[in-house]
């Protein structure tokens, strides 16, 4: 950890500048939800490992609510670098190297990933509108690979996708606190469930890059 020498121990202070030190303490509150929900991260806690006064925490966040916010948002957007599309490969690859990497993200993360969306984060509007955010953008970058296969991305097809994304999700959470199957197992279940969901037969044979009239 960057900041963090164990757990309970106060980091030395250290000049940093403003934007240095916010984002240390954001950090701070992301590693934090490696152990404990959202709404246990208290700012005595935080101003403690940083080496900083709580007063001085609320120098850089109006509210504790403006702290945990930024907190889940630090969270999604590494969820986001951490299953971007690797270019190199080819489409179903794509896909199912995303999906891979967001099964292994989550996995590594998992009371994180399953206590912002099942906890008690989850009422908050604000928190909420994060969420929606980071599933319409990994719903998007679906859309834009499809389109790259000259798919006519279709209003039908961008809501089965955007239901697909719902399916992955829930469908990881119930494996997270259930593995009754195996990792590649449920890499297949999800990946598998967007052509099933999405897709006619000649986008499938797109994706897979396989011939349709040899398929049939």
């Amino acid at each position: 950890m960057a900041y963090v020498n164990s757990p309970g121990a106060t980091t030395k202070r250290t000049r940093l500048s403003p934007e240095q030190r916010r984002a240390q303490l954001i950090e701070l509150g992301t590693e934090m939800l490696a152990d404990r929900p959202l709404e246990q991260i208290s700012v005595e806690d935080i101003a403690d490992q940083a080496g900083v006064s709580r007063g001085l925490l609320f120098h850089y966040f109006s509210s504790k609510q403006e702290f945990h916010l930024e907190i889940v948002r630090e969270a999604s957007r590494s969820m986001i670098e951490r299953t971007a599309p690797d270019p190199d490969l080819e489409p179903f690859e794509i896909l199912r190297d995303s999906i891979a990497n967001y099964v292994d993200y989550v996995t590594e993360k998992r009371d994180t990933f399953i206590s912002l969306l099942r906890g008690t984060a989850s009422g908050d509007p604000l928190m909420r509108e994060v969420f929606e955010q980071t599933r319409t953008t990994m719903a998007e970058r679906t859309l834009v690979q499809l389109a790259g296969l000259d798919m006519d991305v279709t209003p039908t097809i961008d809501l089965a996708v955007r239901g697909w994304i719902a399916f992955v999700e829930e469908a990881t959470i119930t494996w997270l606190r259930d593995p009754h199957i195996s990792r590649d197992e449920l890499i297949d279940l999800n990946v598998n469930a967007l052509p099933a969901v999405a897709l006619a037969p000649s986008m499938i044979s797109a994706l897979l890059g396989t011939d349709a009239d040899a398929d049939a």
